[in-house]
């Protein structure tokens, strides 16, 4: 029998506890190629792409010669905590919640390879997730929604049989675009009201208070949501 619904997870600030880790990094990175960039801009660009997130904070017009220098580093930066990637709070209970629900379990993440494999260790949660899907396997990240795309095809189901599950406002436009609801939660630090505005329907301060209201949630029941 097909799949009744998919719940499709980002994972950098909405399951595992990265996003200022990020921002850190990022920030340092840039450091090293001779940019000072505030922290707090930094802040608000995580949950894009590596390539969005640089034309927003150095400008489009500027030579992207440094460009891969400035990914490399940040990737070798945030790789020294791979092994330190710790999850938040019911990440793992409320992906296998969904999964006793009824829902294909689809991780969405913007990472790549060896660092999407070190979220999944952080999240310890083999046995609730039925695929994967990340930055190696879309040819456009967020805002785009290629990677929610991705994430639908995985999950053998359509659009509208889907919810997203996100932290930014990125996440919110990309599951959007795709044509799938979305929740959020705050973990990522991003403000209510900036992911309302950007169309999530339902938020929530982080996946334990997800797990506590979600008989009230769009994730109730495979099927059972509206609109």
């Amino acid at each position: 029998m097909s799949p009744r619904g998919a719940a499709l997870f980002d994972v950098d600030g909405t399951l595992v506890d990265s996003t200022y880790l990020h921002a850190v990094t990022w920030w340092e990175a840039f450091r090293q190629s001779g940019h000072r960039v505030p922290m707090a801009e930094i802040h608000r660009t995580i949950g894009m792409g590596s390539d969005h997130l640089i034309d927003h904070l150095l400008g489009a017009d500027r030579d992207g010669d440094e460009d891969e220098t400035i990914r490399t580093a940040h990737g070798t930066l945030f790789a020294q905590y791979w092994e330190r990637l710790a999850p938040l709070d019911g990440a793992a209970e409320l992906l296998r919640a969904c999964a006793k629900r009824g829902w294909t379990v689809v991780l969405a993440s913007s990472a790549h390879g060896p660092e999407l494999e070190a979220m999944r260790r952080a999240l310890d949660a083999e046995d609730a997730i039925t695929a994967v899907t990340g930055s190696d396997d879309v040819s456009a990240s967020k805002p785009a929604p290629d990677l929610v795309q991705s994430a639908l095809e995985r999950s053998g189901v359509d659009a509208g049989s889907a919810v997203f599950i996100g932290d930014t406002v990125w996440d919110v436009r990309a599951s959007h675009r795709a044509g799938v609801p979305c929740l959020a939660v705050l973990s990522g630090g991003y403000p209510e009201r900036d992911l309302r505005e950007a169309g999530a329907r339902e938020v929530y301060e982080g996946p334990a208070d997800l797990v506590g209201h979600l008989d009230s949630s769009l994730l109730a029941e495979p099927g059972a949501r509206g609109g």
